[in-house]
């Protein structure tokens, strides 16, 4: 994914990696729109209660966090870029 977003290849958009917001690091955040992309896989199974303390941290600070599963990443990138520029307000192209 990180190839695809990368400098501002998706619609110029500006994302940074592995972003530090309060005590968390972010898997991709857009700073201009306030949205942060967290890629979940296994490693979240169990983990519900720390992510919803981490999402609410985030969230408090004014992002929009959106959850994208490896998966999802790995069978159809269009979509996912399409939902990340839609959460930012700009058209895919």
């Amino acid at each position: 994914m990180w190839s695809a977003l990368r400098s501002r290849r998706a619609a110029k958009l500006k994302v940074r990696r592995r972003y530090p917001i309060g005590p968390y690091v972010v898997d991709f955040a857009c700073l201009d729109h306030r949205v942060v992309v967290e890629l979940d896989d296994d490693s979240h199974v169990g983990r519900a209660d720390y992510d919803r303390k981490r999402q609410s941290y985030i969230e408090s600070a004014g992002y929009r966090v959106l959850r994208v599963g490896n998966d999802d990443v790995l069978n159809d990138l269009d979509a996912v870029i399409t939902v990340i520029l839609q959460a930012c307000g700009i058209a895919a192209e």
